[in-house]
């Protein structure tokens, strides 16, 4: 132990010291840290269709301010934990809390697009900090016996944000705005911090490997690529040189870090944790989800306000029927997993998810906000009976010595799903919507701003009084969500039927594995 009592310099798994008496004091301060992440995740969705106006955005820049954050989130999370390890967790999420408040802060002062992608990525290298520090920092705190309740106590704590933020971002930008939406943050953080300083004691592990520089610029330049070449697609052209040389070198820059990693001695990603049966098919059901989720969060929003016509805040409310479905089939999962086993729940809630998505592939212009609350709230129920079983299951088949280096492995594949799924169903929709949309009539520059968005589309339309541009925008971006949903249904039917086929019942324990 170090020579400062207030410094714990033993592994993460250490149990040698008696329970810290503020440890539940302390994981509030860390609750709330990590919930600020929560309301990111879903806050920025409701304000998609003002930034799209006040900001002049297309759907490509909509897409980067989403994908710029979860880009550098995906790719920064591994190497930001071992940094934590080696020079102490405490100091490091303060840090990752100092600088996403900074960006947030710098955020509402953004003028433009580019702008506030480049503050997004900034916070996503904060945001790369705060979650797995928050969770590193559990096991320095409690016992083997009460780490499974904090850990539950941290997830409950992030999952609250996704409801609220909706409806708190639809709430901020009904009176103040679009910046209002990160300022939000920054007494959040102030908050957090404070805790933090006050409650949570320092902890390290000095026998952490040397932390793999290569691989984590590597990677964040081969995803960031990717992005880059799914979202330019609809715009350059799939087969320009804008277009295929991001593409190869992402292909080139990815598969050498897989190579990299695995004749690593210490990788920072561990893919040979794949090979366990249990574990691949449960992330594959989490990253699937992830994928759908953050698509359809892009895609909603913009067709609640810009089709439907309702505001911020009536939109936030109107994605409530997602949150509610998720919440509720998350608590009921728990005892269907019992009974049934983890393939079966798992693969029906894809099969919901399927399902789900595949009602609101068939959405019309004509239809109303009913049709859309019965398949959410569908999205909802099939997400919850996935994703918390599935991500049980795939820690629970590992042991203990690779709990950390799994979960890692597992929220990097998530989050880079996410980004992925923002880049290619918006870049889906935004080819559908271009194709479709018709501004034969208008004058250049106009047609230009039109073709943007359908949030660009309704204000050219509003400012020449012109209904039949925005009969058609509307319909055009109708027949690009549907496409959107169409491609995940399909994707989840298919899964639901891998999952069913080739995953195996148990749900604890070692999992099993291939050669």
């Amino acid at each position: 132990m170090s020579t400062d009592a207030s410094v714990s310099t033993t592994a993460p798994t250490d149990t040698a010291a008696p329970p810290n008496p503020r440890r539940w004091w302390a994981l509030a301060a860390v609750c709330l840290s990590v919930l600020v992440l929560g309301f990111d995740g879903t806050i920025l969705n409701v304000a998609l269709p003002d930034l799209a106006v006040q900001l002049h955005a297309g759907t490509g820049q909509l897409q980067w301010i989403v994908d710029a954050y979860l880009v550098v989130f995906a790719a920064a999370m591994l190497p930001a934990g071992l940094l934590g390890d080696r020079f102490g967790r405490r100091r490091l999420l303060i840090g990752g809390l100092v600088l996403f408040g900074i960006a947030s802060l710098v955020g509402t002062l953004a003028h433009s697009a580019d702008t506030l992608i480049a503050v997004r990525a900034v916070m996503g290298l904060g945001g790369a900090f705060i979650m797995p520090l928050g969770i590193a920092i559990l096991p320095s705190l409690f016992t083997p016996a009460e780490r499974p309740r904090a850990v539950a106590v941290m997830t409950a704590g992030m999952a609250v944000g996704m409801p609220l933020g909706p409806m708190l971002g639809g709430l901020l930008l009904n009176h103040f705005w679009w910046g209002s939406i990160f300022l939000i943050n920054v007494p959040l953080i102030a908050v957090g911090i404070t805790a933090c300083l006050w409650l949570v004691p320092e902890s390290r592990d000095p026998s952490v490997p040397r932390i793999d520089v290569l691989g984590a610029v590597v990677g964040v330049l081969g995803l960031g690529a990717l992005t880059f070449g799914i979202i330019q697609g609809p715009s350059d052209g799939w087969g320009s040189a804008q277009v295929v040389a991001p593409l190869v070198a992402s292909v080139l820059l990815l598969g050498f870090l897989v190579r990299r990693e695995r004749t690593q001695p210490h990788p920072m990603v561990d893919f040979t944790l794949l090979a366990d049966r249990v574990y691949r098919w449960s992330t594959m059901a989490s990253v699937l989800v992830s994928f759908v989720l953050m698509g359809g969060l892009f895609v909603l929003p913009q067709y609640l306000q810009s089709v439907l016509g309702h505001d911020a805040l009536g939109t936030g409310i109107r994605l409530m029927p997602l949150m509610g479905g998720l919440l509720v089939a998350a608590r009921a999962a728990e005892r269907l997993v019992a009974k049934l086993s983890v393939r079966w729940v798992v693969a029906a809630g894809m099969l919901v998810v399927a399902v789900s998505m595949l009602l609101g592939a068939s959405t019309t212009t004509g239809d109303g906000y009913g049709r859309t609350a019965v398949w959410l709230a569908l999205l909802g129920v099939g997400m919850g009976f996935t994703m918390v079983p599935a991500m049980g299951a795939a820690m629970a088949a590992l042991p203990d010595d690779r709990a950390g280096v799994g979960s890692g492995l597992l929220q990097t594949l998530r989050q880079s799903a996410s980004a992925i799924g923002v880049a290619l169903l918006g870049s889906l929709l935004a080819g559908a919507y271009t194709a479709r949309l018709d501004t034969g009539r208008l004058p250049q520059p106009l047609a230009h701003t039109a073709s943007g968005s359908v949030s660009a589309a309704q204000a050219v339309a509003d400012r020449l009084h012109d209904t039949a541009l925005a009969a058609s925008a509307h319909a055009a971006f109708v027949h690009g969500m549907d496409l959107v949903l169409l491609a995940c249904g399909i994707g989840a039917a298919l899964s639901a039927a891998l999952i069913a086929w080739r995953m195996p019942g148990a749900g604890g324990g070692a999992g099993e594995s291939e050669a």
